[in-house]
């Protein structure tokens, strides 16, 4: 399993213009903890976290350095610091040194670079430094759970037969997005999570899993992707 197996295409980014307000609420309306910053050829920038902007709040009433503490400080370092504290835009705040992986990386190495980075996603670039992805803890557990061999019950495997045929009668359906829904089923039970991009995908989703034989019922938990993220790196997804 490589990262362009397990990746997520559809990435959050701002543009490192970006005011820390308008990429504060970004975090909050996506419901995510860090945001990529991007340029105009989408070329990966930096990482802006939680952490990076209310690190402001923190030095708010932090005491004033000492004379001769700031005889031996770092005074680029400090700088640097002051910057990213105080900064206004996504480019003044964010983390420059991003780890990131290439689309042939496999899913070990992920994991690995995971471990030791103490991170939860890696961007998933290009040669050139495009973002291409992101794989993220959640992804590489699927990853997993799709390679392992599993023995089921009877109703287990039955589950799986449905799934897979919504799965396969959805990617025959120009208006499905599978990047942005999963599908489980448990006892006969559909459960639908994601986005969609419209209200009438989201009322065909529902429907076309109350077709496939086996289905109980449809439990649908997805949601209507956010305006403002129904741009991909192409144009309208």
């Amino acid at each position: 399993m490589l990262a362009r197996d397990s990746m997520t295409q559809d990435v959050v980014t701002v543009p490192e213009d970006m005011a820390v307000a308008g990429v504060a609420r970004v975090l909050a309306e996506a419901g995510i903890s860090a945001v990529l910053v991007t340029d105009g050829e989408h070329r990966l920038l930096g990482i802006v976290a939680e952490l990076d902007l209310i690190r402001g709040l923190s030095e708010e009433d932090a005491a004033p350095q000492g004379w001769l503490a700031s005889l031996f400080a770092d005074r680029r370092g400090l700088a640097e610091r002051y910057a990213r504290v105080h900064g206004l835009r996504a480019g003044d705040v964010m983390t420059r040194h991003v780890a990131t992986v290439s689309e042939a990386a496999p899913a070990e190495a992920i994991a690995w670079l995971m471990e030791e980075k103490g991170i939860r996603s890696v961007p998933v670039v290009t040669g050139d430094g495009r973002l291409c992805g992101i794989v993220s803890r959640s992804d590489l557990l699927r990853a997993v759970l799709a390679a392992a061999p599993a023995v089921e019950s009877p109703q287990g495997t039955l589950d799986a037969r449905i799934q897979r045929d919504i799965l396969e009668a959805m990617r025959q359906q120009p208006w499905a997005d599978l990047r942005r829904i999963s599908v489980e089923v448990r006892n006969g039970v559909v459960r639908l999570e994601g986005y969609h991009r419209s209200p009438e995908a989201q009322h065909a989703a529902r429907i076309l899993a109350e077709r496939i034989e086996g289905v109980e019922a449809v439990e649908d938990q997805t949601r209507l992707t956010p305006a403002r993220y129904q741009y991909g790196f192409g144009g309208p997804l």
